[in-house]
């Protein structure tokens, strides 16, 4: 006959193998998502034109959960309302863009997205604010965004320490030079003619 094992022993042990399986799975879970390509479909719409729509909702006061300017917009609500606005398509939560791949930096322009932890967040690779930046290459990098802080609503920000210490990535969702693209199209058509 076998001896039999404490039951306090045999629980310790059934406690230990659980907290090591949970431990394995969470690092999984943290480290390894894949990255996908920025892809919104935006139409005839320009950066220029989001840009100064967004410029027009400052003043708007932040209200948490809202994308309704009559009550005030949290950073998401904010972003989202102004790129629905102009039928451009992308998620409602700044979290959702986590798995995005993002450009430098030192590339973002016009229109582009900037993506930063939550003020309460302590996980440094999911995004808890957004905003859309209002700068080009070269110049000094400045958002637009509804914050909960002092400023309390819709305003522009000049990235600074605070917000860099915070910084995760620029998504960029107008493609690059599509008029570029078009202008080149057009020379063979004029080279043809003129045979």
């Amino acid at each position: 006959m076998k001896p039999v094992k404490p039951a306090v022993l045999h629980a310790a042990k059934k406690h230990k193998a659980n907290k090591t399986a949970r431990s394995h799975s969470h690092s999984r879970l943290r480290h390894h998502y894949a990255e996908v390509e920025a892809n919104y479909e935006t139409g005839e719409t320009t950066p220029d034109e989001l840009v100064e729509f967004a410029q027009t909702l400052k003043g708007i006061r932040y209200r948490y959960g809202s994308s309704n300017p009559e009550k005030g917009f949290d950073c998401s609500g904010f972003v989202n309302y102004v790129f629905t606005h102009f039928g451009i398509s992308i998620p409602r939560s700044s979290s959702d863009f986590t798995p995005v791949k993002g450009i430098d930096i030192r590339e973002a322009k016009f229109g582009d997205l900037i993506l930063f932890t939550g003020t309460r967040s302590h996980n440094y690779h999911s995004a808890g604010h957004i905003g859309i930046v209002i700068s080009q290459p070269g110049e000094p990098l400045v958002f637009i965004h509804s914050t909960s802080g002092d400023e309390n609503g819709v305003t522009e920000t000049a990235m600074n320490d605070r917000y860099q210490r915070r910084y995760i990535k620029t998504i960029r969702v107008f493609k690059e030079d599509l008029q570029a693209g078009e202008e080149e199209d057009a020379v063979p058509d004029a080279i043809e003619e003129a045979r």
